[in-house]
């Protein structure tokens, strides 16, 4: 099997988007995909796979990864609402094993946060629906722009925590 093919046979075992496929199709190697990936939740899907079961030493790293990505987005909680920053902190003090913290724990809080996007994406797509249509297309250019900047600044951190990636077997 030839080294560039090599890569793509992996990332397909592992089940990713159509997406993800394409792009990596552009590089020899896992590590050049890695290295120019500006993605990082593909990123952190691909470690998610390779981390190990809930609990253990590898996969508590790739939570307080994670939770530094999710930090990213607290900027955009509506003001006053704590739930998604208690989720990302008792994730965070499960990952450390602080203060005893559980794995239940750690989803109760994430269900709660999980209740309160769903309330402000409701919300933001009842704004937008009553936004002028003439502001729609200058709308959409900012958000995907902020998301893309936003998961760019995720791939830079998941780069730092985990500078190679493996094809893990």
């Amino acid at each position: 099997m030839k080294k560039m093919e090599k890569h793509i046979t992996y990332l397909k075992k592992q089940g990713p988007c159509h997406d993800a496929i394409v792009y990596a199709k552009g590089f020899k190697t896992l590590q050049e995909t890695w290295d120019a990936c500006e993605r990082g939740d593909w990123m952190l899907w691909i470690l998610g796979k390779q981390s190990g079961k809930p609990g253990t030493k590898s996969r508590k790293k790739l939570v307080l990864t994670a939770c530094k990505c999710a930090r990213l987005s607290l900027k955009y909680v509506t003001k006053g609402d704590k739930r998604p920053l208690k989720a990302i902190q008792t994730a965070e003090k499960y990952a450390k094993g602080i203060d005893g913290v559980t794995l239940q724990d750690v989803r109760a809080a994430a269900d709660a946060a999980y209740v309160a996007a769903a309330y402000a994406a409701y919300a933001a797509a009842a704004y937008a629906a009553a936004a002028a249509a003439a502001y729609a297309d200058a709308a959409d250019a900012a958000a995907a722009a902020a998301r893309e900047k936003t998961l760019k600044k995720c791939a830079d951190i998941v780069k730092k925590d985990y500078p190679k990636i493996r094809m893990v077997k």
